[in-house]
């Protein structure tokens, strides 16, 4: 097809999940209208010799605005968040909806459209978190709401006043089966977790580096491999999120290779961050706290393995920032006492992309085409968005990220424009970097530049996860 387009993206090597090709992108309309060569005419041509020509990101894992204890407050609204990710070459995020106690999905689902409307960049889509499973829950909003588009959300197995107990997740997963949602589980073992850090409390052991000490591999190991046999009782297949270390990765793999639908990510703190990173003077460790926890070497050999070799699907960033230098963030009062108090979680939906393109492609762990897989298309297929989103193909949204593999730059929390005071892989060495970033066809982030307006993001409602089709199906 050609003809007048709204843009040419000339020059460039168009890369998706299944080849890369050298091809021109004609745009119109905010959908990609053809590919080729010669294209015709357009408004805007965008030389893009040289550089790859890529689908936009999608973070399927970022948390924003969500409550987070007494006198906390996240570092990231929808507007501060949405501008991070499209400096970082990402498109699509979809944050979660957090269930409190005694409130009504719904309504919390209404009160997070309030805060992202007319503020985002990029475009959303919302899982839920479900933390109070009781009969109107499992009965009445929870297949009410994937009815209407939301068709995921997540569990937790740990986390006072979140985590589910093991009856509750079963039940919770058959409710899933029945209306065709999407489980995403985290994995980890609270009653253990409690115990270890009491023991550590008894015994003084309260800064920051003991929060990795409190949540050692085996209770991840432990709840992945209880999650799993959740999962096969209720014949339901689950995404098991954030995955840290070999241990976990191995019981998934033993699911997989036995034929069990166990879907699994993992993140870039457990590519290039270690538990070291938590010793550092006085609170310097708290900016790594997360959970679970960065591990070891031979953790970070096991995530690039997984990643080669398909047992992680999705590389997600687990966004979940808060202030450093805030008393309403990691440097809390109580945080200053114990491990325990610290918020849990880092920011790195800018960075997510920059660091598996370098530390991955450009390293070699990984083809181009498996970057886009894992980090868009795999997304978009998992959480019934693609092929809207995902792919560069005639029909699809035109969400493209142009890379110029050959940048390099030293990481710093300047390049990530957040709501944050830092950023957890500062002095990191890149190669690799967006150098455009376009949403629906319109340029949000250019030469790093926002041209973009807040609010040309918009939100996507889903379909139904391909893995959950079949599961409703088979019940």
């Amino acid at each position: 097809m050609t003809g007048h387009f709204d843009t040419i993206i000339r020059g460039g090597t168009v890369v998706t999940a299944g080849d890369s090709v050298r091809c021109d992108v004609g745009i119109r309309d905010g959908k990609v209208a053809a590919l080729g060569i010669d294209l015709g005419t357009a408004d805007r041509v965008i030389d893009a010799a040289g550089k790859l020509v890529m689908p936009g990101g999608i973070d399927s894992h970022v948390h924003i605005s969500q409550p987070s204890g007494e006198g906390i407050v996240m570092a990231d609204d929808f507007e501060s968040a949405t501008r991070s990710a499209a400096f970082g070459g990402t498109t699509t995020v979809m944050p979660f909806v957090m269930q409190e106690k005694g409130v009504p999905l719904r309504s919390t689902v209404e009160a997070y459209h309030k805060l992202a409307a007319g503020e985002c960049h990029v475009d959303t889509s919302f899982h839920l978190i479900v933390s109070e499973p009781s009969e109107a829950v499992l009965g009445q909003e929870l297949p009410a709401l994937v009815e209407d588009g939301y068709t995921s959300f997540k569990i937790f197995m740990t986390y006072e006043g979140l985590a589910l107990n093991d009856r509750e997740i079963l039940e919770v997963l058959d409710t899933a089966r029945g209306c065709g949602a999407l489980v995403m589980v985290h994995c980890e073992s609270y009653d253990a977790i409690r115990y270890m850090t009491e023991k550590l409390e008894r015994e003084g052991r309260t800064a920051p580096k003991y929060h990795a000490t409190s949540r050692p591999k085996l209770v991840e190991r432990e709840a992945t491999h209880r999650a799993i046999a959740h999962a096969e009782l209720v014949d339901v297949p689950i995404m098991i999120v954030h995955v840290s270390n070999r241990e976990a990765m191995e019981q998934i793999r033993w699911a997989q290779q036995k034929g069990l639908n166990i879907l699994a990510e993992t993140c870039p703190q457990y590519l290039v961050l270690t538990e070291a990173d938590l010793d550092g003077l006085g609170m310097e460790g708290a900016k790594y706290v997360c959970s679970p926890p960065p591990r070891d070497r031979d953790s970070q050999d096991a995530c690039w393995e997984g990643l080669r070799t398909g047992v992680f699907g999705v590389f997600s960033s687990d966004h979940c920032p808060f202030r450093y230098e805030d008393e309403k963030g990691k440097q809390n009062p109580k945080g200053r006492t114990s491990f325990r108090w610290v918020p849990n979680g880092m920011p790195g939906v800018g960075a997510r992309l920059a660091i598996l393109f370098s530390e991955g492609v450009m390293k070699g762990r990984l083809t181009p085409e498996q970057f886009v897989a894992l980090t868009a298309t795999n997304h978009a297929r998992t959480y019934g968005l693609y092929p809207r989103k995902g792919t560069i193909a005639v029909g699809s949204d035109a969400d493209i990220a142009i890379w110029d593999p050959e940048r390099k730059l030293v990481l710093s929390h300047d390049h990530l424009r957040d709501g944050s005071d830092y950023t957890p892989y500062e002095g990191l060495d890149i190669t690799g970097w967006p150098i455009l970033t376009m949403v629906r066809g319109r340029t949000v982030v250019e030469d790093g530049r926002l041209v973009g307006e807040k609010g040309h993001g918009t939100y996507l409602p889903r379909d139904r996860s391909p893995y959950a089709v079949q599961a409703k199906a088979e019940a």
